[in-house]
């Protein structure tokens, strides 16, 4: 049986593979934790959302679950089958600017909530940033394991899906003063800036053999 680039996949002990069983011992286990920690998203923004003050917030908690949930459709869709989704995978646009601010105010030390009295929109999007973040380490880390190359390419694609809706998050946190960004000293800086020259491209490798 061949998938749908027109490979055939073979078991050395069982012969040809269908397309539903085009997966490897890790992949499974990895796509698992993925689809998982997904739900696990899912149910944290379901859980916060009454508790959001902000509109900004809430829209982007809004926007960034059903791409969440469409995403996890697809994932599963391929994961089941082994061969292309019905859905194809999308790219995440967030609606903010990039405009970041930098520097240091003083503020409160951090601490955990004592009830859940205290929830803030500051606390909501940085449990959304959490969530996201770590969403995409998993999944960088699971597509490293797939041997499926439709199940590959789809959760590789949503990496950078992942890392806009973080992006997306910080920037709000940033606008807020929840998420304060420190500089470096100019000069400390341009440093480190410059501390990198281009490698020399002359199409060979260098000659690292000594004459006898």
């Amino acid at each position: 049986m061949m998938n749908q680039q027109g490979q055939t996949h073979q078991n050395m002990h069982t012969g040809t593979v269908p397309p539903q069983q085009n997966h490897g011992g890790h992949e499974v286990f990895d796509v698992h934790e993925v689809l998982s920690g997904t739900i696990g998203t899912l149910n944290l923004y379901t859980i916060l959302r009454p508790s959001v003050k902000d509109q900004e917030l809430q829209n982007i908690l809004d926007r960034q679950y059903q791409f969440i949930q469409s995403e996890y459709n697809t994932t599963v869709d391929c994961f089941k089958s082994g061969q292309d989704p019905a859905v194809p995978t999308q790219s995440y646009k967030m609606t903010q600017d990039n405009d970041f601010v930098y520097g240091l105010q003083p503020s409160q030390p951090k601490k955990p909530l004592q009830s859940t009295s205290e929830i803030t929109d500051e606390c909501i999007s940085g449990l959304m940033l959490g969530s996201v973040k770590g969403a995409a380490g998993a999944k960088a880390m699971a597509a490293l394991e797939v041997t499926n190359p439709v199940v590959r390419r789809v959760i590789a694609d949503s990496i950078p899906n992942c890392i806009e809706m973080a992006y997306e998050l910080s920037i709000y946190q940033n606008k807020h003063h929840y998420y304060q960004v420190p500089q470096l000293a100019q000069q400390d800086m341009q440093q480190l800036l410059n501390a990198y020259a281009p490698a020399q491209m002359n199409g060979q490798m260098p000659n690292n053999q000594t004459a006898h």
